[in-house]
């Protein structure tokens, strides 16, 4: 028999059973009393909620909250021919339209992480969700001559976005803890690459289907109204600690400044942050301008004519969306057996397995560039191996940090990795390709054949970037151990009371 907080009795519970309340707080388990009453109709259903509270059930709809973030993200993506064309930009207006989104995201991660750590983080959660699925709503009814209002309303869904990521995370880190954590974190980073992908096919779609592409940002923000309705509903709010059987142990807590000068002395999480800029820095230049590369190309090889008709071809960007989706699925599944099965063989695995993925994919996005000139086909298949090689290492990251930080500051870790990664990656990568590009172009006679030629150019910057993140990964390996001894030596004094423990920012 368990008790709500209102005295009211739940059946079906034993005496030692715990229930979540709707607020994210735990009613202890009480004996049977007299002065208690049989449950309403309400409070059975409320009770019902509650037994749906599960760990598995709350990751799953945190993925699919993760699937939404960058479904709406990449949606645009997959309409960028008919948006340039509508609003008559250049390439480097267009590369400009992702980069604020961006660096709207990135600059409120740090304040997202911090009032993760010290708030209810679901509520922020749902917040976040329900703020962009509104704004994103409201983007599609933009006019032509205000480009400036559409750009600014992409930054506004980049801070409702940013919420999400930084927090989400951290809660299925205190859910689960070792190869389960490593397999449930890997099921919510293939939203990444499964959501972009599905981001080009929606939007691709919904254009077709409408006849008219601004309705294909209108289906997103009804899906995302639903995730955080579920996440109110079902996703509990476990204590900080708690899968590490620490959470009702933690006596003491440190200061935000004494969070940021341990990550800053901690150099796994430094070198990991920076092998993610550089992983972001390729995936946000790839996810801008592939598809609108793969095209050109078409036009060179003359088996497609150049957008001139108010709907562009969406082909490649389907095909683009697909392959996202494939590759995304492989490369999680594949990265997070590969790491199980070499952690029977070194304790580095994690980052070692990320370093030389990073390495490999670096050779297959150059072939890219050498063969889409004469075959789309030998292109889409380097795009394969490349992307699958290069989504091998998402969850592992997040993995890496949840062994080298304490569970009472990864939620200022994840925030501030994430606006490290996207100030010195994604933030610039679309603009400055598109950018480079530009200055290709006016420098010689513009053509379609020179146009393909300018941005493939451009985006041959990025498998140098891959390559030094495999190189911070392999520096990642060096101190990987070290730091992981000292976040279970730091979260063994936290365990103990105030009085007998003086923390230190190691």
């Amino acid at each position: 028999m368990c008790v709500e907080s209102d005295g009211c009795e739940i059946e079906g519970c034993s005496s030692s059973d715990e229930v979540r309340t709707l607020s994210g707080s735990m009613s202890p388990g009480l004996k049977s009393n007299p002065d208690l009453h049989p449950c309403k109709p309400g409070h059975k259903f409320r009770a019902a909620l509650l037994r749906c509270r599960s760990p598995t059930a709350a990751a799953v709809i945190l993925s699919f909250g993760n699937i939404l973030n960058y479904l709406d993200r990449y949606t645009v993506v997959g309409v960028l021919l008919d948006i340039q064309r509508h609003y008559d930009v250049s390439d480097s207006g267009m590369g400009l339209l992702q980069t604020v989104f961006i660096c709207s995201f990135m600059v409120a991660a740090p304040i997202f992480g911090y009032l993760g750590d010290r708030f209810n983080r679901k509520v922020i959660l749902s917040c976040g969700i329900f703020f962009w699925s509104i704004v994103t709503l409201l983007s599609s009814f933009i006019s032509k001559e205000y480009y400036w209002l559409f750009v600014l309303s992409r930054g506004l869904v980049g801070i409702g976005e940013s919420s999400y990521s930084s927090i989400s995370p951290t809660i299925i880190g205190d859910l689960f803890t070792n190869n389960s954590r490593t397999m449930m974190l890997s099921v919510f980073y293939l939203a990444i690459p499964l959501g972009s992908g599905l981001g080009y096919i929606l939007g691709s779609s919904a254009k077709v289907a409408a006849g008219d592409w601004h309705w294909s940002l209108r289906v997103s923000p009804l899906l995302g109204i639903t995730a955080g309705t579920l996440i109110l509903l079902f996703v509990p709010e476990p204590k900080r600690g708690s899968a590490d059987q620490m959470g009702g142990r933690i006596k003491h807590r440190t200061s935000w400044l004494c969070d940021m000068k341990a990550l800053a002395k901690n150099r796994s999480y430094v070198f990991s942050s920076l092998a993610s800029s550089a992983v972001s820095f390729a995936t946000g230049a790839f996810g801008m301008w592939i598809p609108v590369y793969l095209a050109r190309a078409q036009v060179v090889q003359k088996t497609a004519e150049p957008c001139t008709k108010e709907i562009c071809s969406s082909t490649d960007s389907l095909i683009f969306g697909a392959i996202t989706c494939v590759t995304g699925l492989l490369g999680v599944v594949i990265g997070a057996a590969t790491t199980r099965l070499c952690r029977q063989k070194t304790e580095r695995a994690d980052p070692l397995v990320c370093a030389v993925s990073m390495l490999g994919s670096a050779i297959f996005i150059c072939l890219i560039f050498v063969v889409a000139k004469k075959s789309i086909e030998g292109a889409y298949v380097c795009i394969f191996i490349g992307e699958t090689l290069l989504f091998l290492n998402w969850a592992i990251t997040a993995d890496i940090l949840m062994f080298v930080v304490i569970p009472t500051r990864r939620a200022t870790a994840v925030a501030f990795q994430s606006f490290t990664s996207h100030l010195l990656g994604d933030a610039g990568s679309p603009y400055l390709i598109g950018l480079i590009s530009d200055g290709l172009q006016q420098r010689y006679a513009t053509s379609a054949l020179w146009q393909f030629l300018s941005l493939g150019y451009a985006l041959m910057l990025c498998p140098f970037i891959i390559v030094l993140g495999g190189m911070f990964f392999l520096a990642t390996a060096l101190f990987f151990l070290d730091d992981r001894e000292k976040a279970e030596k730091q979260l063994s004094q936290l365990t103990r009371p105030p009085s007998s423990v003086k923390v230190t920012a190691t």
